[in-house]
């Protein structure tokens, strides 16, 4: 490199951006006294290749360490040292001794060497505009239209059972062989589990940081979930699934943590952001020597601030323009509502600036309305545009089909989309994100075979996880051949099912639990990367009977006339319509006492063509349910779509093949749900 073609180089774009004569470096860094480019030829090399000062007057704009340096080309790996004071009693943890990831770096390499010893990580220099996207656009699904799927890039594929080659199993390039299986099971977006990069390994050599909530950058996609190790390929493996989901019809939801990071407590490595500014980038304790930990993780990522506000932001244009991103689940969403103190404030500026922001406008953004440290905000969270994951509906329906006391009115609530915590706000039914599982607890078959948590293969004890899950065993702890216990716990499930697609709001389910994925009672299986994690492609043989039940499910969802536009209106409007009657056992006459486990609703749909007659039973006897006869002014023929407790195929079935229900009331079985469907317009 000739020095005398290097430039004093630009504060913007922050990163490393190719330009036509070479790539121009920024970095922010406040505190820095000095800072250090560092350029390597190889991947495993422990020292660089050239070590390149940065001017304090010359190649620094306001807080901007800037350089720009000729003939440099996609694939160079580069990072930075920076030097300036050690004093914890200001928040400041510099350390010359440390490689430092740039935060913007779209690609990031770790190389190993002898005796599994990692070196250190690097950053390389990549080309967004050289990566052909064809035609592809974002499906922009509406929520009423959209059925969520959370899975693992890798525990989806890793199983040597999927299928998969060998080279392809638990990869982006694996997600992209089995997206036939997401439409046939009629999936609209797949939610996944953390891809930005982090740290797979653990204190503990027996296991590992499978789900992948500690990151290390959130611009540079998981390298260990590619094909290839080679992170340039990485990045086109990962736009390459994302293309061909769009081409499905699919869209990818991220789910994304920016409330902390991997660099953890003070105990940590330092990885980037303590190295480069601690005091700037994270929520320090009082004294300024600690780290404030609002995640459970160690520390808390500092959003307020301006500087990590623009980072933010940054980093979810990036992956909407560049990687084509169609929305994000926001990990503990409520820590980004609080302020540089840990206060939470009214009106968060970070939470605004992702509402109000005209690249992110018509993405799809989830939160997570609580976090480690107490503060929750299921059904007040900011903005007109967040949707919420649903806590309660979980806990709720779970504790109404378990038979607890005192639920009914709760559950009532919950599956007609939580009016008494989102119909105020005026805003579209799908506000609630409507699951009864997801990654963090029981599968949906644990749920309905533990009575308690069995986590000792993650080596605490037992200690970890939640004690409170609200699953039912049925009488037997675990797997049983017992075909009583089996029929109850499948009649569960499509309980279950049946009441989160067909709930209003939006619906979300785990991976694998259409086929009864189990993890074997571990509830927090976060540290499992091995077939307590992974799908089993052998279940979906063995329950391809429950699987078409939920095959059936999802279909009707798709159908229903809440998922028109001409049928679009808030929550407070839906249930302004004259569309539901309530029942108990009796006609018009719900029980909502505490000693109630049994609901019955008529609901006419808004085309006004059909009802439904809707009918839960709880309780651990059968139940017989009144019919309504007369139904908008037409005399009722029934006819049964979905009665959870009989064998497949009768379990369910396509509409136009409903079978006539002759008498006036309907024999529900115990713990099992019926639907009747009659046409009552033209």
């Amino acid at each position: 490199m000739n020095k005398s073609e290097i430039k004093a180089g630009k504060s913007f774009p922050i990163g490393a951006t190719l330009n036509e004569t070479g790539v121009n470096f920024s970095l922010f860094s406040k505190n820095a006294q000095s800072v250090e480019l560092l350029l390597f030829d190889h991947e495993g090399d422990r020292a660089p290749a050239q070590i390149i000062p940065l001017h304090p007057k010359k190649n620094k704009t306001y807080h901007y360490w800037h350089i720009q340096l000729p003939g440099l080309e996609a694939g160079q790996l580069y990072a930075y040292r920076v030097n300036g004071p050690h004093d914890t009693s200001n928040g400041h943890r510099f350390n010359p001794e440390h490689f430092l990831l740039d935060p913007y770096a779209k690609a990031v390499t770790i190389s190993k060497v002898k005796k599994n010893k990692t070196s250190p990580m690097k950053c390389v220099v990549s080309d967004s505009s050289r990566y052909d996207w064809e035609s592809d656009q974002h499906p922009r699904r509406p929520f009423a239209q959209t059925i969520i799927y959370e899975m693992h890039v890798a525990g989806f594929t890793k199983n040597p059972n999927s299928g998969v080659a060998p080279k392809l199993r638990g990869t982006y390039a694996g997600l992209i062989e089995k997206i036939p299986y997401l439409i046939e099971l009629g999936i609209t977006a797949v939610e996944l589990l953390p891809v930005f990069l982090f740290d797979h390994h653990s204190a503990d050599p027996e296991r590992s940081n499978y789900w992948g909530y500690s990151p290390i950058s959130f611009f540079a996609v998981h390298t260990a979930y590619s094909s290839s190790t080679e992170p340039l390929h990485a990045l086109d493996e990962f736009r390459d699934m994302v293309k061909a989901l769009h081409k499905a019809g699919i869209e990818v939801i991220l789910d994304v943590v920016y409330n902390h990071t991997g660099e953890g407590g003070e105990g940590g490595p330092t990885y980037s952001l303590r190295g480069i500014d601690n005091s700037i980038y994270y929520t320090l304790t009082p004294d300024k020597a600690h780290y404030a930990d609002y995640s459970g993780c160690g520390n808390t990522l500092n959003a307020n601030h301006p500087i990590v506000r623009r980072m933010i932001i940054d980093s979810l244009h990036y992956w909407v323009k560049d990687m084509h991103i169609d929305g994000f689940r926001f990990d503990l969403a409520s820590i980004l509502s609080r302020d540089e103190k840990g206060m939470p404030v009214e009106n968060p500026p970070i939470l605004w600036d992702i509402e109000s922001d005209p690249v992110l406008a018509g993405t799809k953004l989830i939160a997570e309305a609580w976090d480690a440290a107490g503060l929750y905000q299921v059904g007040s969270f900011i903005g007109d545009s967040w949707k919420e994951w649903n806590g309660k509906f979980r806990d709720d329906v779970r504790s109404f089909l378990k038979g607890d006391r005192g639920t009914i009115s709760r559950f009532a609530s919950r599956i007609m989309g939580s009016p008494d915590m989102y119909a105020h706000q005026e805003r579209e039914p799908e506000q609630s994100i409507n699951f009864v599982t997801c990654h963090d607890g029981f599968t949906l078959n644990d749920l309905v075979s533990y009575n308690t948590k069995h986590n000792g293969a993650n080596g605490e004890g037992n200690r970890d996880g939640t004690n409170d899950n609200l699953s039912w065993n049925f009488g037997i702890e675990g797997p049983t051949d017992d075909p009583v216990i089996e029929a109850l716990r499948n009649c569960q499930i499509k309980n279950f099912f049946t009441l989160t697609l067909l709930s209003v709001g939006a619906p979300m389910m785990l991976m694998g639990d259409e086929v009864r994925r189990t993890q074997r009672g571990n509830n927090n299986a976060y540290c499992q990367d091995n077939e307590i994690s992974w799908f089993d492609w052998s279940l979906v043989q063995k329950h391809s009977e429950l699987l078409r039940y939920v095959k059936l499910l999802l279909a009707m969802r798709l159908q229903r006339d809440t998922t028109k536009e001409e049928f679009s209106m808030s929550l407070r409007e839906l249930l302004n319509q004259p569309l539901v009657t309530w029942h108990g056992v009796k006609l018009n006459q719900p029980d909502w006492s505490d000693d109630s486990h049994s609901l019955a609703i008529t609901v006419q749909s808004l085309s006004g063509k059909i009802a439904m007659h809707y009918m839960i039973n709880a309780w651990q006897e059968p139940l017989d349910f009144e019919l309504p006869v007369i139904q908008n002014g037409v005399a009722c023929l029934w006819k049964r779509w979905i009665d959870t407790s009989l064998p497949s195929p009768n379990d369910i079935c396509h509409l136009h093949e409903a079978t006539p229900i002759d008498g006036f009331a309907y024999d529900v079985k115990d713990h099992s749900m019926a639907i009747l469907i009659t046409e009552v317009g033209p």
